[in-house]
């Protein structure tokens, strides 16, 4: 499995309080986090362009740059021009744009893969089938999208309550409504889960145009 490279945790830029960014270096909640992204990249099968929609910090764009020629990144509140210039720092030459998931603003067949990490959960059901429409045009032939997404369990909702965090005001949709409206459009490839002594907390899933 590929391995999460992250920069020193003061060195991110371009997001509010609300970002999760510094529950990557927490010991134990730290892990789960790390190994979600992990499994998601390790299903990236590399090519010329890759697009994340909900970028946010940046968090996966050091693997994302071993593995695209570009990197394209799409997201509804990052400064886009802190998270640039962390990268570019670094030799790192992103794309990044404003914007949603629902209206990709890309041509059509732009990209060989779609990342989107705990963001279709955000989303209503109803919305989720326009997701993927979008997604499937920016895609290449052939292309891949890998998305993760939660597995609501009772106790993950004790355990972001006690972070001060309702996710029940964030998250519309679950994993089986992202998963049927995936389907319907894309072919299957995999779907991994994330166990805990608790149960199932997150997949992975890669589905292929």
């Amino acid at each position: 499995m590929v391995k999460l490279k992250l920069l020193p945790y003061h060195e991110y830029r371009g997001v509010d309080h609300r970002d999760p960014i510094r529950y990557y270096y927490w010991p134990i909640l730290g892990k789960l986090y790390r190994r979600r992204v992990e499994l998601a990249l390790s299903e990236c099968k590399g090519g010329e362009t890759v697009l994340e929609v909900g970028f946010g910090t940046g968090i996966t764009f050091l693997n994302l740059n071993d593995l695209y020629r570009e990197i394209h990144g799409l997201d509804l509140t990052a400064d886009i021009q802190e998270v640039e210039k962390i990268f570019q720092q670094r030799g790192i030459k992103t794309f990044l744009n404003k914007g949603s998931v629902l209206s990709i603003p890309y041509p059509d067949a732009t990209f060989d893969t779609v990342l989107l990490i705990s963001i279709l959960e955000h989303l209503h059901p109803t919305e989720l089938r326009e997701a993927f429409k979008e997604i499937s045009r920016v895609l290449k032939p052939g292309g891949q999208v890998v998305y993760g997404v939660p597995v609501e369990r009772p106790l993950m909702v004790i355990a972001f309550g006690s972070l001060g965090v309702n996710i029940r005001e964030h998250h519309y949709s679950t994993e089986v409504d992202v998963y049927e409206a995936a389907r319907k459009k894309f072919t299957e490839v995999r779907i991994i889960p994330i166990e805990t002594i608790f149960g199932k907390v997150y997949e992975i899933a890669h589905f292929t145009k």
